[in-house]
C-alpha cells in the first residue's frame, strides 16, 4: 500500500468526489483490493470537491487519503488531486461505482511500457444496459469523439471516458487549465498536440450505484466540450472556412468581372459580384483570425510551438505585410480614381451600374483588404513581441 515518500509510490488511484456517500466506500474497497492483490506500492486518493454528505468521512474510514479542493468543478477537483498525488502513475475514475476499480492491470501495464496517457474505451469494452443514456451513447459521445479525431488527428475512440491512467509528470507538464467537465477533452487534446504516447484499453461501464441524478448536464456540458474543441483548433474554426470563402468568392469574382454569367436560364450579374466580394473579405478576416489565435495561444502556452508557423514567420514580417498592404491599397485606389474619372466624363450624371460596379466593387475590396493587411501586420508584430518576451 501507500508509502510516506512520494518517490516510492508507484500508483495513485484518484477519485474526484462530490456527494458520493452511497458509493465511495465500494470504489475505495475495490481499488485497495486491487493494489493488495497486485502487490503494488500505491494509494487511493479522494479529491473532495465540497461534499455536504458523509463522503469525506466514509472515504477516510475506507482507507483512502482525502484532500479538499474548494474550487468547484470537475477539472478543479482532478487537478487538485493530481497535484496532491504521490504516485508516479495516476489512474483516475469516478467514484460512482460505474467503473471497475478491481481490475486496473491493463492501464498499469501500458504505463509501465512507456505510455504517457492510457484511455479507457467504453465502446470497445462494453456498456451495460442502462449505464449510459441513449443520447450520450448514440449521439453525444460518438459525435464529440469524432469531432476530436478530425480536428486533432488522434485515434482516441472515447474522448470522455472517466477511467484513464497517465504519468503524473507528463500531465502536469501540459498545464491543463479548464475547470469543468471539458477537462476530459483538454487532457486528450493537449496530450495529442504535445505528441505524448497515448494508448487505449477496453473498459466496461455499468450503471452507477447512486440514487440521485448525475452531476453531468447533457446539453450544457456537451456544448462546453464542443466549444473547447473548436477553440483549440484555429485551423478548423477560422482557417479552413476562411480559405473556402476566399476561394469561392475569388472564383465568382473572376467569372463576373467582365460580364454576366449565364447558366441555363439563370443570370448572375453585379449583385452576385457584390456577394462574392463580401465572401472574399469575410474569408480573409477568418484567415487572419486563425493566425492571431494561433500566435496568441502559443505565446500563452495553450498550444505547443508550430514548426510551420516558425518557418513562415522567417519570411512574413511586418515589412512584408506593409508592402503587400500598400500595394493592394494602391491598386484599389487606382480603380476608385478610374471610376471617378469615368463619372466625371459623364458630367457626374447617371451611369450604367452594371459597368461601373465591375470596377467599383473590386476596387473597394482591394482597398479594404489592403488597409486591413497593414493594420493586421502591426497587430501581429505586437503579438510576436509578446511571444518573444
Amino acid at each position: 500500500m501507500a508509502s510516506e515518500h512520494g518517490e516510492q509510490t508507484e500508483v495513485t488511484i484518484l477519485m474526484p468526489c462530490l456527494n458520493e456517500a452511497e458509493t465511495i466506500q465500494i470504489c475505495i474497497s475495490k481499488a485497495i483490493g486491487w493494489l493488495q492483490a497486485s502487490n503494488l506500492n500505491g494509494e487511493v486518493l479522494v479529491a473532495d470537491n465540497g461534499s455536504t454528505d458523509q463522503s469525506r468521512y466514509l472515504a477516510e474510514q475506507a482507507g483512502a487519503r482525502v484532500v479538499e479542493v474548494p474550487e468547484r468543478g470537475y477539472g478543479n477537483a482532478l487537478m487538485g488531486g493530481i497535484q496532491a498525488a504521490r504516485g508516479r502513475y495516476i489512474i483516475m475514475g469516478d467514484g460512482d461505482d460505474s467503473y471497475d476499480f478491481s481490475n486496473l492491470t491493463a492501464f498499469l501495464e501500458q504505463l509501465r511500457a512507456g505510455k504517457d496517457l492510457v484511455m479507457g474505451n467504453r465502446f470497445a469494452g462494453g456498456i451495460a444496459r442502462g449505464a449510459m443514456p441513449a443520447l450520450h451513447r448514440y449521439f453525444g459521445n460518438p459525435v464529440l469523439s469524432g469531432v476530436g479525431r478530425i480536428l486533432f488527428r488522434t485515434r482516441c475512440g472515447d474522448f470522455h471516458c472517466g477511467l484513464r491512467g497517465f504519468s503524473r509528470a507528463s500531465i502536469l507538464a501540459l498545464d491543463l487549465r479548464t475547470t469543468g467537465m471539458e477537462f476530459a477533452s483538454e487532457m486528450v487534446v493537449k496530450a495529442t498536440l504535445h505528441s505524448l504516447r497515448i494508448a487505449e484499453v477496453p473498459t466496461t461501464l455499468r450503471p452507477d450505484g447512486r440514487s440521485r441524478p448525475p452531476h453531468l448536464k447533457s446539453w450544457r456540458d456537451g456544448w462546453r466540450h464542443l466549444r473547447f474543441l473548436l477553440m483549440y483548433s484555429p485551423r478548423w474554426l477560422f482557417f479552413y472556412p476562411g480559405l473556402a470563402l476566399v476561394g469561392i468568392g475569388a472564383v465568382l469574382s473572376c467569372l463576373l468581372l467582365f460580364g454576366p454569367l449565364h447558366i441555363g436560364t439563370v443570370v448572375f450579374d453585379v449583385h452576385t459580384l457584390l456577394y462574392a466580394a463580401m465572401a472574399v473579405m469575410l474569408g480573409f478576416q477568418c484567415v487572419a483570425f486563425a493566425v492571431f489565435t494561433k500566435v496568441f495561444a502559443i505565446s500563452e502556452k495553450l498550444l505547443p510551438e508550430d514548426p510551420r508557423m516558425q518557418k513562415v514567420s522567417r519570411f512574413v514580417k511586418l515589412e512584408t505585410g506593409l508592402i503587400v498592404g500598400v500595394f493592394l491599397t494602391i491598386i484599389g485606389l487606382a480603380g476608385a480614381i478610374y471610376s471617378l474619372a469615368a463619372w466625371e466624363m459623364r458630367g457626374f450624371g447617371t451611369m450604367e451600374p452594371r459597368q461601373t460596379l465591375r470596377i467599383v466593387i473590386p476596387s473597394v475590396t482591394l482597398l479594404t483588404i489592403g488597409f486591413q493587411i497593414i493594420l493586421y501586420s502591426f497587430f501581429l508584430s505586437i503579438l510576436n513581441l509578446k511571444r518573444k518576451g
